[in-house]
């Protein structure tokens, strides 16, 4: 099948073809019928299978095919709405909406926050069709008056499994309050959820199911690896991969920020460009990281995990978890920013003693054992005992009960001492009241202390203007 055989308008298909695509993936051609039907879509795919194709384009198709009607001002009304979790992401479905839009007459802005709003407002102004934004920047601008909703004809949640992760489920619902009850909706999710599909049962109306991967399946075309490695002997062992590897373009994650600042300091120091991004960084900074990553200029993007979402580069080589994720279904998500769209790709995970458990959690979601590698040099040191890992309020990992304790109570991840990161001493997945720090959730660490951010269904007020 080719993209001329689903039935889009000439000049998407044009812009496809330039773009140097003509065969769809899975979830593409599945996808893609659907939505030009005007029916709603349930759609699960691994991250890098295309996605975000299957639904801009026939996006596009459905408004070319009816032209919009200007205000009393002569202003255009937004008629679709994409939602995304992040800068990033919001910042490259957008590019993917004028790139495969270049040949109509539709126009798309892209909305977040870390930035200033008034040159969003002078844009809305002059009327936009399609409005790609992050949840938080676009209900400043409802609150304040300075765009309207009421118009949306297709509303797209994307990624919206990292959605709920990040806490958005309270922001989500109050957007879709804002919006037409009448309109076509699609759900895109890398992995279906409970959560997710009770979501689903909310804003989607006898929705077409199209899931190309078994849930939390990672992609046959990522090799995967295990290096084990002693504590103190990661960064070296980093920098050793890198350099006689010849790798000029690799991914590695970090559960922190702080972390993640460590390590680059440290590869500048060996010779190896490296910049971060995380929530911490300015706009300009994650931008200027993010295009010399793409561009080959940088050999290495340290990311933590929810500003990582939105990087998609064609062939990207390596991916490495510095530190693995102590949220299983994040590693599917890591290891996802490789071997996209039918390349082939390489994860390597280094494993010290006390990451040991978050491995094998890993292998039992993913329902296999990843092979393992010592490199020479590196490995553990004899009788190395596991140390607890501190994030936040939460002590993690395999040292955890060894008389380690911080404020607020500890308990596994989910469980009802201290919740997922930002949790607080009642935390747990939802965010329970938690003792100091607030009720956080799942989402990171609380902001500002007192009401615990954007957490689960029971988390304080949130408090401060948030970063998103």
């Amino acid at each position: 099948m080719n993209f001329s055989d689903l039935g889009l308008a000439e000049p998407l298909l044009r812009a496809v073809t330039e773009y140097g695509y003509t065969t769809p993936t899975p979830i593409q051609a599945q996808a893609i019928p659907v939505v030009l039907g005007g029916g709603d879509l349930l759609g699960g795919a691994q991250t890098g299978t295309g996605k975000t194709a299957g639904f801009t384009l026939p996006m596009l198709h459905r408004l070319m095919e009816k032209p919009a009607v200007r205000d009393a001002k002569g202003r255009l009304p937004i008629r679709a709405l994409i939602l995304t979790p992040t800068r990033e992401l919001a910042a490259q479905v957008e590019e993917s909406v004028r790139t495969y839009g270049k040949y109509s007459k539709l126009t798309s802005m892209v909305m977040f926050g870390g930035v200033g709003m008034q040159p969003q407002i002078d844009r809305l102004r002059k009327g936009v069709d399609i409005l790609v934004a992050t949840p938080g920047r676009l209900l400043d601008h409802h609150q304040q008056r300075t765009l309207d909703l009421s118009h949306i004809e297709i509303f797209v949640l994307d990624e919206a499994d990292r959605m709920l992760d990040m806490g958005f489920i309270h922001d989500i619902k109050k957007v879709l309050a804002i919006v037409p009850a009448q309109k076509q909706s699609l759900l895109f999710s890398a992995t279906f959820s409970d959560e997710i599909k009770a979501l689903a049962d909310r804003l989607l109306n006898k929705p077409a199911l199209i899931e190309v991967a078994r849930r939390n399946q990672t992609n046959d075309s990522i090799v995967q690896k295990v290096h084990p490695v002693g504590r103190e002997m990661k960064k070296d062992l980093l920098a050793h991969l890198i350099k006689t590897n010849d790798w000029d373009q690799v991914l590695v994650f970090t559960r922190m920020k702080s972390g993640a600042n460590k390590l680059v300091e440290f590869l500048e120091k060996q010779g190896i460009s490296a910049m971060a991004i995380h929530g911490n960084k300015s706009q300009a900074a994650r931008t200027k990281a993010l295009a010399e990553f793409k561009t080959g200029d940088l050999t290495v993007l340290v990311a933590t995990d929810i500003a990582a979402r939105g990087i998609d580069i064609d062939q990207l080589p390596h991916v490495v978890n510095f530190e693995l994720p102590n949220v299983p279904e994040d590693y599917v998500h890591r290891i996802g920013r490789t071997g996209r769209a039918g390349s082939t790709g390489e994860a390597v995970s280094l494993v010290c003693v006390d990451e040991n458990g978050f491995l094998r959690e890993i292998e039992r979601l993913i329902k296999h054992e990843i092979p393992k590698e010592i490199v020479d040099g590196f490995a553990p040191p004899a009788g190395e005992k596991p140390e607890p890992i501190v994030l936040g309020r939460m002590v993690i990992g395999e040292g955890a009960g060894r008389g380690f304790r911080p404020s607020g109570g500890g308990g596994r991840p989910g469980g009802g001492g201290g919740g997922r990161p930002g949790g607080g001493g009642g935390g747990g997945r939802s965010g329970g009241g938690g003792g100091g720090g607030g009720g956080g959730g799942r989402g990171g660490p609380p902001r500002s202390g007192s009401g615990g951010g954007r957490g689960g269904p029971s988390s304080g007020p949130r408090s401060g203007p948030p970063k998103r």
